[in-house]
């Protein structure tokens, strides 16, 4: 019985082991950084400068109203069940 218990936990713990060691492989995928911009007169980094939108091609939509849809009774029921 002791034995018993005893390979269930080092399969267990073989089989842990495996799956955390052969996940690393030393690579990490590569961060992408923010580029900074350097003034050219001071050489200090320098705040970008914020895009304006180009005047919108045309006119905005009005928001349209939500309509609520009536539910079946097929999904009313559904919705019971739960």
């Amino acid at each position: 019985m002791a034995d018993l218990i005893k390979e269930i936990v080092t399969g267990l713990v073989e089989t842990a082991l495996k799956e955390l060691l052969g996940k690393s492989h030393g690579r990490t995928p590569a961060k992408r950084k923010k580029r900074q911009i350097r003034s050219a007169t001071t050489g200090r980094f320098a705040k970008k400068a914020a895009r304006t939108k180009p005047a919108s091609r045309r006119a905005a939509k009005p928001a349209t109203k939500q309509v609520s849809r009536r539910r079946t009774t097929a999904s009313r029921s559904k919705q019971r069940r739960r």
